[in-house]
């Protein structure tokens, strides 16, 4: 493992609880990418220094305590600057990075799919391409005529143009993916499927809650960003209505910018789910504010005005009373029967976008009374001897083909 010292430094307006608990994520984050915090070094400014993002002073000290630990990397808790990143670089023998680039390096190891590696790449990339130095454009590809002899072009350029015809390329492929996704959302809703998605901020314990719902095999580990692909299983709620339920990749404090808009394309899996379900991890201390940091990025995406259930995970590590906001739930992902909970509390949650519904379907109509079962939250069914038809009574979605259906067949007031 590599040691690692981190470095923050606290502005105004960031409050001691706030920073504290920042750099205990960075740390998280630093074990997460297989390395160890040997020592923290902070500092309290007005504004960060241009030059060195820290004043002279200190960065004196992390040079002795460099040497004295032998280091391997530096990490600011911050987004350096190019100038500010080759400046320190030549200050520590140690390698030099910053928050997003240590977040960068954890997506790049988690990342399994063809789309997230090359989401991963593309984020990478811009983030290199503005920190490459070196002599700039004055060293320039030889042209014809006088004025233009010279060594030609640098190894400087020569990186730059392979990164931009690299991202590029990239772009292009994605487009491709992002044109994919398009069309498998338009077949979904073709085909009145309905998409419930997890959001909620890194190790709430989406994962869990998921493998729980749908007896699936995700990666299950008490790290950040454990889930980067995000996946998508059946789910049967308690009355037999068949949904989607996806698992999304956490969100985090400063997310990088270039990630959030390499990861658009799948986070905009949201803005088309019926019901968006809020994993909170419940014994956090710093739970309202990572609660507003994902409400925050959902708003983003233009996500915000859609229909929301709040869970607060991990109950089983609380050690004090917690109260549980009107309509959440407070449960722990790996109980069965918090499960069950949880299951009726999303089935509840759609009824309310649904229409109830009262029909008598002829009991050799198989496939529309299969339909009725899978499509609709059918609360109750009854054989009627006389007529060999069968009354059925639910909830369906009102735009579907399945409701147009239903109206044909609705039961009088006088039960003919």
């Amino acid at each position: 493992m590599e040691n690692v010292i981190l470095v923050g430094c606290q502005m105004p307006h960031q409050s001691d609880d706030r920073f504290e608990s920042s750099l205990q994520e960075l740390e998280s984050l630093v074990k997460t990418a297989g390395g160890q915090v040997v020592a923290v070094s902070t500092q309290k400014r007005q504004q960060i220094d241009s030059a060195t993002y820290i004043g002279k002073g200190k960065v004196q000290e992390l040079e002795a305590l460099e040497k004295q630990l032998g280091a391997d990397a530096v990490i600011f808790n911050g987004e350096l600057s190019p100038g500010q990143q080759g400046r320190l670089s030549a200050l520590f023998f140690a390698k030099v990075l910053d928050r997003t680039q240590l977040i960068l390096d954890i997506f790049a190891m988690r990342a399994r799919s063809r789309e997230g590696k090359l989401q991963v790449e593309l984020a990478q990339l811009n983030y290199l391409l503005p920190r490459l130095s070196g002599m700039g454009d004055s060293l320039s590809r030889l042209g014809g005529g006088i004025g233009t002899r010279g060594p030609g072009e640098t190894k400087l350029e020569s990186d730059r143009r392979y990164i931009r015809n690299r991202m590029k390329d990239i772009s292009s492929q994605l487009k491709t993916v992002v044109e994919h996704r398009k069309r498998y959302r338009d077949r979904r809703t073709a085909n009145d499927q309905c998409l419930v998605v997890l959001v909620g901020y890194t190790n709430a314990g989406k994962s869990t809650l998921f493998n729980q719902l749908t007896s699936a095999h995700t990666l299950e580990e008490n790290q950040l960003f454990a889930t980067l692909d995000p996946l998508t299983r059946r789910l049967k709620l308690p009355d037999g209505f068949m949904c989607l339920l996806s698992d999304t990749v956490g969100f985090i404090q400063d997310l990088p910018t270039q990630l959030v808009a390499a990861f658009r394309s799948t986070l905009e899996e949201i803005t088309g789910a019926r019901l968006i379900v809020h994993v909170v991890d419940a014994s956090d201390p710093d739970l309202i504010a990572r609660e507003q940091i994902v409400s925050a990025l959902v708003a983003e995406l233009g996500a915000d005005d859609l229909p929301a259930l709040t869970i607060y995970n991990k109950k089983d590590l609380l050690k004090t009373a917690f109260i549980t906001p009107k309509e959440a739930l407070l449960v722990s992902a790996r109980n069965a029967d918090d499960g069950d909970r949880i299951l009726r509390a999303i089935q509840n949650r759609l009824i309310k976008q649904m229409v109830p519904f009262k029909c008598r379907i002829p009991a050799d109509d198989g496939r529309l009374l299969n339909e009725i079962r899978t499509r609709a939250v059918l609360e109750k069914r009854t054989f009627i001897e006389e007529t060999q038809t069968y009354e059925v009574e639910g909830f369906v979605f009102p735009e579907t083909p399945l409701a147009s259906k239903l109206i044909k067949n609705t039961v009088s007031k006088d039960g003919e």
